[in-house]
């Protein structure tokens, strides 16, 4: 076998591959075997036909077919190998050529991995949020905590705002009831928009045996969508009380015996957190800066298919669990249609990039994953799945993705380089020190900024290409 290697742009290469005849033997033996198996001549035993007699019967040009769907991948595959092209995707496959008893020529388009340069990045310096806990903060954080220890109690008046009600209702679309449209007992407080967009008003000012009428878009059920004349009851109305700020409160909400105790905790809490978030803001900027270095050319291929998946999982994933379409959507998020695909692409654009920047570090920093990072990385996606550790890595294991995971915590890591040899200074001009608790995080970020780029991680040598 012959191949040489045409560079077509950056990202794409045109295989031409010329094969021997003789080096199809295999394939043709395999070819005859196959259909030695499927069809019946009279005066042969199934499986015992000559080669001279399926070719009179049957035509040479069908054994020939056959042999070659059998070879081709193989020849592309040592082709590919041969020129250590880091390919992605399947390829485009034209048949050139086929003489019997000669030769076959093909040519495969692929798409391919572009050569990345990557920079001297011990420069870069990006600013992020001082950590900043003001009394403020505090007095929210524990009336957030007051507020889950609130009690309730009926009351002879008017709803108010704050109030929790006790509802039934009823909806109606074209003056039919609808059958999952009824309700009853349902506790509702008054203001918290968590019901209907309209019921707060219709049931503010109702006394208990109050009813009203209003007009609503459903949100779920039969009618996802659609307007409805929605009619409201009050059976109750109760008036919430919030406990006092004192001692006595600290000990029933926490372990803390004092209320200026759990006011520290409540702030070392929010030091954390916000120690968290600046750190995410560091990676997510650093990152950033770190792609306006490197020049990455993206194969236009691997970017339509990146895009149709992210609308594909959008669409009949995301929105389809909210009873929502792309139009509803996007009217609720106030963009339009070309809005929405800009978006779309640049969000791709990005995630494709910053996966080839990372992968390249990797090779680069000759970063590993251990046992230990991949385990502590499947237990953090198996929380976040719902899933157990367990089920988590069955799931992995079964639908070949270990790969996949080992190149996030390849990449986490990669990012974790940058990060530490960059300059991140806070809004107060003081330097932030990024230490190694930090790396969960740079994970994260690394996941985010690809999410959903499964088109990047094909390897195309295993894929069978199509003549």
């Amino acid at each position: 076998m012959k191949s040489a290697v045409e560079t077509l742009n950056p990202t794409r290469v045109r295989l031409s591959i010329e094969v021997p005849f003789e080096e199809l033997k295999d394939s043709l033996d395999a070819a005859y075997k196959k259909i030695n198996q499927q069809v019946t001549v009279k005066g042969f035993r199934k499986g015992k036909i000559p080669a001279r007699i399926i070719d009179q019967r049957f035509g040479r040009g069908a054994v020939l077919e056959e042999a070659v769907n059998d070879a081709l991948p193989k020849f592309y595959t040592d082709a590919v190998n041969e020129a250590e092209l880091n390919v992605l995707g399947q390829p485009e496959v034209d048949i050139t050529e086929l003489k019997d008893g000669e030769t076959l020529n093909f040519t495969a388009e692929v798409d391919v991995r572009p050569t990345i340069e990557i920079p001297d990045y011990s420069g870069i310096e990006v600013e992020v949020d001082a950590i900043e806990v003001t009394d403020e903060d505090i007095d929210k954080s524990v009336e957030q905590l007051r507020e889950r220890f609130a009690s309730t109690s009926p009351v002879e008046r008017a709803a108010e705002d704050g109030d929790v009600v006790t509802l039934d209702l009823e909806a109606k679309v074209d003056g039919e009831v609808l059958e999952d449209g009824v309700a009853h007992g349902v506790s509702y407080t008054i203001g918290s928009g968590e019901l209907l967009e309209g019921v707060d008003a219709a049931v503010t000012g109702l006394e208990a045996g109050g009813e009203a009428t209003f007009t609503s878009e459903l949100k779920g059920g039969s009618a996802a969508g659609k307007e409805a004349e929605v009619t409201v009851k009050v059976t109750q109305v109760a008036a919430r009380e919030l406990p006092a700020l004192d001692d006595e409160f600290a000990q029933l909400a926490s372990e803390f015996d004092t209320l200026e105790e759990l006011r520290a905790d409540s702030r070392k809490r929010l030091e954390n957190m916000k120690q968290y978030d600046q750190a995410t803001q560091a990676q997510e900027r650093v990152l950033e800066k770190l792609l306006e270095l490197v020049e990455v050319p993206v194969p236009e291929k691997l970017l339509e298919d990146e895009i149709n998946t992210r609308k594909h999982n959008l669409e009949h994933h995301q929105l389809g669990q909210m009873g929502l379409d792309l139009e509803k959507y996007l009217e609720i998020q106030g963009k339009t249609a070309e809005e929405f695909d800009t978006e779309t692409k640049e969000a791709a654009v990005k995630g494709i990039k910053t996966q080839f920047v990372l992968d390249e570090l990797v090779n680069k920093e000759k970063l590993n994953v251990n046992q230990e990072e991949l385990t502590e990385h499947l237990m953090r996606r198996a929380a976040s799945s719902g899933m157990s550790p367990d089920q988590f890595a069955q799931a992995v294991v079964e639908g070949g993705q270990v790969p996949m995971l080992v190149g996030e915590v390849a990449r986490g890591k990669a990012l974790a380089v940058v990060v530490e040899a960059a300059t991140v200074k806070d809004t107060n001009g003081e330097i932030v020190d990024l230490d190694d608790e930090e790396e969960d995080e740079t994970t994260e970020t690394a996941e985010a900024a690809t999410e959903e780029t499964p088109a990047a991680e094909a390897e195309a040598v295993e894929e069978k290409p199509e003549a």
